[in-house]
């Protein structure tokens, strides 16, 4: 008797795999040590591995091969983002979201045009070039707060907030190319399609608000296994049910984790989601890079460079106006920029998109290295935005400020104790101050005490 081992199996496959994930963990540890985060090191990864990329024949592997896990990938960041959402922040403050949202597409989207215009590739490439550069990729900024651990600061809330508002326009912005790429003209098209999308959105934000106890008694038991099941066809099926309506996968998944995050479970369901969301989102990141082509960088090496550099100089602005808006600290607006700086799986879908509508082809090696410049240059700014926070003038002031404050509690809590008259040193060392000690003044002869040189 002999094992037969089918020549069609998926060994080579599982192997090529495996390798890639071994291999995005040294490098992971390795990027860990100079402040680098794991998603660009897994688009390397991805793009090591690619078809394109011929340096190590022996890891090819086709993005076909982990296509469908790489969209669990996506779902299941969006669902994670979903369920740190906080329904009450954002309703409470959706004016002020609305309008710092607003402002930051508006003005992104205009400078965006005009740089897509000044490139020269066409007008229709014009408006897809406006989109690329002005939209946030929601999974890299929702890795990124994990990461960072950042979902409790005080700008998190705005950064989430804006997120979803650019998730919406994106809703509409998609419906608008597409109509624009496929040459329609007809008006009820479009009204039909934004209608079901608004509507869509609606209800959901409806139900994560006032249905929290109903959910909770609909998804609740007390067996792990069945429950990690629920909530795993939830957020596929709303992914799924999402795409049907025309709001993107990545949305759908987003309102399921924002409804069950308004239930008594939800942190039950983030214990048993955190190794499930990490290990698709690997799949997702790494995804990403397999698609790109090394190869056709060097047309669109110099509109990258200029759209990199203007990406960076309108988000800090930018930053710094959405700080004003929200009441926030300038340090806290350079959070908020770093974080909004990534881009990511937007632009690879306008990318698609115009490519099967035959727009230019220097669309997608732009699109690619666009995305893998900022993939890395965003995360690298965010993991150190507080520092350089720290640095600048308006933080300087801030703590001149905490000290003169400290003072003035040291002087009232001495004043409240009857220590005023006689403990002036007291009060100086109290408020981070050290004077030097005056000679008596009722004998001349008294040899003053020398100061000890330590101080």
């Amino acid at each position: 008797m002999h094992l037969a081992v089918p020549s069609d199996g998926l060994g080579v496959e599982l192997i090529t795999l495996g390798v890639l994930f071994v291999l995005a963990y040294g490098l992971g540890r390795l990027g860990k040590r100079i402040g680098l985060p794991a998603i660009p090191i897994y688009m390397i990864v991805g793009l090591i591995a690619s078809p394109n990329f011929e340096w190590i024949p022996f890891l090819n592997f086709e993005p076909a091969d982990v296509e469908l896990i790489a969209v669990f990938g996506l779902i299941f960041l969006l669902f994670s983002l979903g369920l740190e959402f906080d329904t009450e922040e954002f309703f409470g403050n959706a004016k002020r979201l609305l309008i710092s949202g607003g402002t930051r597409i508006a003005i992104n989207m205009g400078t965006g045009f005009a740089f897509g215009w000044l490139v020269g590739w066409g007008a229709r490439e014009a408006l897809i070039i406006a989109g690329m550069t002005a939209m946030s990729s929601s999974a890299i900024i929702t890795k990124l707060l994990i990461e960072l651990r950042r979902l409790a600061n005080q700008e998190t809330p705005v950064v989430l907030g804006i997120a979803v508002v650019e998730d919406v326009f994106i809703a509409v912005y998609l419906a608008i190319v597409s109509v624009v790429l496929s040459g329609e003209t007809e008006v009820w098209p479009i009204v039909v399609q934004l209608s079901v999308a608004f509507a869509f959105l609606i209800a959901m934000f409806t139900i994560a608000r006032f249905g929290g106890r109903l959910i909770s008694r609909l998804v609740g038991t007390r067996d792990d296994e069945l429950f990690t099941i629920a909530f795993f066809g939830l957020a596929l099926g709303f992914g799924g049910l999402g795409e049907v309506l025309g709001v993107s996968d990545a949305i759908g998944a987003f309102l399921i984790g924002l409804v069950l995050g308004a239930t008594r479970h939800k942190a039950r369901i983030e214990a048993l989601t955190l190794p499930l969301r990490d290990v698709f989102a690997a799949f997702f990141f790494l995804n990403f890079g397999l698609a790109l082509d090394p190869s056709t960088f060097g047309d669109v090496v110099v509109p990258v460079a200029v759209a990199v550099v203007m990406t960076l100089v309108v988000n800090t602005a930018g930053g710094q106006l959405i700080a004003r808006l929200n009441g926030l600290t300038p340090a806290q607006g350079l959070n908020v920029s770093t974080m909004l700086h990534n881009r990511g799986e937007f632009t690879l879908i306008l990318a698609t998109l115009a490519a099967a509508a035959g727009l230019d082809p220097r669309l997608t090696p732009f699109a690619g290295l666009y995305v893998l410049s900022m993939a890395i240059i965003g995360p690298v700014l965010a993991v150190n935005s507080e520092r350089l926070g720290s640095l600048g003038p308006a933080a300087r002031r801030a703590r001149k400020i905490d000290v003169e404050r400290d003072r003035e509690f040291a002087l009232a809590e001495l004043a409240m104790a009857g220590g005023i008259d006689d403990d002036e040193p007291a009060i100086e060392i109290a408020a981070g101050e050290m004077v030097e000690p005056q000679p008596t003044t009722d004998d001349e002869t008294t040899p003053q005490r020398e100061r000890d040189p330590e101080y």
